[in-house]
């Protein structure tokens, strides 16, 4: 058994910037090239996929490679995996006890069967820079899979030696040339995802995390996830826009900026300013366009409708040619950075996590106990202040919420609490809307009276409050 720990930096490029980058005056004159065929294998109901487990056999020349892989999937960009190799003679799998394939389908290791295929044409270099030694490498090709076919463009950066700050030196060196993006997808899971049928957005992944855990691994893990989450919504609107992707885009963003604000005790501050700064500016480039993609749909007057969708054309074509900018890559590939350097945390952040959410998580809960006091009564400023607290505190209750698994009634509790309290964001979430149309229509120059749907204001208001007290009643999971 082979048994090796791999680190590499993975980015994406479109067709057209993989042209450029192949003919890239920058590289080194010598290279290696390899045509690469790998079919990919797993049970009918994707046991192994479900498991973050990938098993492929790869064949270059007349050499045939079996590799079982335990994929980084709450990485962004920067990926820590298992890999177990077998040389094979056939395109048949293995399943001894050389890997862990066996073990962990039992029986059903029987149904193991081809998925899928990818096919690249793979070139090779070799980069010294900054007294770091690189192994640079372009994959052009195709992944194929029930009748599907999706391009694959990337570029893959491995350290051999050398400080691990040269790999994205590198990488912001290529970026000044060809445009590149934090890839946060492998292979297998490209094959997967084209499985089935193609989303229209892509909603955040649990995070996997334990009571084992510090602050510091919890904070590296959870703001890789928001990072995947966001990439994968980004590269759906580069590809063709969706309402869906642009909002979960900005729910993973605002995700990001919620965990930034929960581990301000062990981040500095400079950093955590600067992100929050960027993530702010990038969450407003978002905001005009989703506006009017929640607005439109109620608007029943046509002149209006149509005055807003002209509107809204602009809006789209701006969110893709931001995304699209130096600024959003840089920001990206800044964030990987951070994170894949351990984002400088403070020495604290080696303690556990647990008591550490147990406060954060305390601490939100009693703002929003205090500040949606009388809820019917406060203005649309301060109850939108309680809308963002409850927010923050939904997204800190599903980040941690693995801190807190195990018996069956704190996963009622869970379930239960997260429940009220999406319950009360719906609310808040309406009342804010009523709050801020009108504001949108006049900055349209249309009348306010042109949205349908209109509710009493009153009635939801008394709701709202309810749903506030029963959250405020409600059993906490991590006590």
């Amino acid at each position: 058994m082979d048994l090796q720990p791999e680190v590499e930096l993975k980015l994406d490029l479109s067709l057209e910037a993989a042209e450029m980058f192949a003919r890239w005056p920058s590289l080194p004159a010598e290279s290696q090239t390899a045509a690469l065929h790998a079919i990919y294998f797993d049970t009918p109901d994707h046991q192994l996929g479900k498991r973050g487990m990938s098993l492929r056999i790869r064949q270059s020349g007349r050499r045939r490679v079996q590799t079982v892989k335990a994929d980084g999937r709450d990485g962004a960009g920067l990926f820590a995996r298992d890999e177990w190799e077998t040389p094979v003679r056939g395109d048949a799998p293995v399943l001894d006890d050389r890997t862990p394939v066996a073990a962990l389908l039992g029986a059903a290791v029987a149904e193991v069967d081809r998925l899928f295929t990818v096919d690249v044409q793979r070139r090779t270099w070799t980069v010294t820079r900054d007294g770091a030694t690189i192994e640079l490498v372009l994959d052009r090709g195709a992944v194929l899979a029930a009748g599907r076919e999706q391009a694959i463009c990337e570029i893959e950066l491995e350290l051999k030696a050398g400080d691990p700050v040269a790999l994205f030196a590198l990488a912001r060196r290529i970026d000044a040339d060809i445009a590149l993006r934090p890839g946060v997808l492998s292979k297998a899971e490209r094959g997967y995802r084209l499985t089935e049928a193609l989303p229209a957005a892509i909603k955040a992944e649990k995070v996997a995390l334990d009571p084992s855990m510090s602050v510091r691994q919890t904070f590296l893990r959870i703001a890789a996830s928001c990072l995947r989450h966001y990439r994968l919504n980004e590269a759906l609107l580069l590809d063709h826009y969706t309402p869906e992707a642009l909002h979960q885009a900005r729910v993973a963003i605002r995700r990001l900026r919620s965990a930034l604000k929960l581990f301000k005790p062990v981040l500095r501050a400079a950093d955590a300013s600067r992100f929050q700064g960027e993530l702010r500016w990038l969450a407003a480039v978002l905001g005009e366009a989703r506006d009017l993609d929640v607005l439109i749909p109620r608007v029943v007057d046509d002149s209006a409708r149509a005055r807003l969708e002209a509107a809204q054309a602009t809006a789209h074509q701006r969110v893709l040619q931001w995304l699209e900018s130096a600024r959003v890559r840089t920001l990206l590939i800044d964030l990987v950075e951070w994170t894949a350097l351990g984002a400088g945390l403070k020495m604290k952040a080696d303690r556990s996590a647990v008591p550490f959410a147990v406060t954060r998580l305390r601490k939100l809960r009693k703002r929003i106990a205090m500040g949606g006091k009388h809820l019917a009564q406060l203005n649309d400023e301060a109850r939108h202040a309680v809308r963002k607290d409850a927010k923050k505190l939904r997204y800190g209750a599903e980040f941690f919420a693995g801190l807190f698994g195990g018996k069956r009634k704190r996963i009622r509790r869970k379930k239960a609490f997260l429940g009220k309290l999406e319950a009360m964001q719906d609310m808040l979430g309406t009342l804010n809307d009523l709050a801020t149309t009108p504001a949108i229509l006049v900055r349209y120059g249309l009348p306010v009276d042109v949205a349908a749907g209109k509710v009493e204001k009153g009635d939801l208001l008394t709701a709202a409050a309810q749903a506030h007290e029963a959250l405020v009643d409600a059993r906490r999971f991590w006590t």
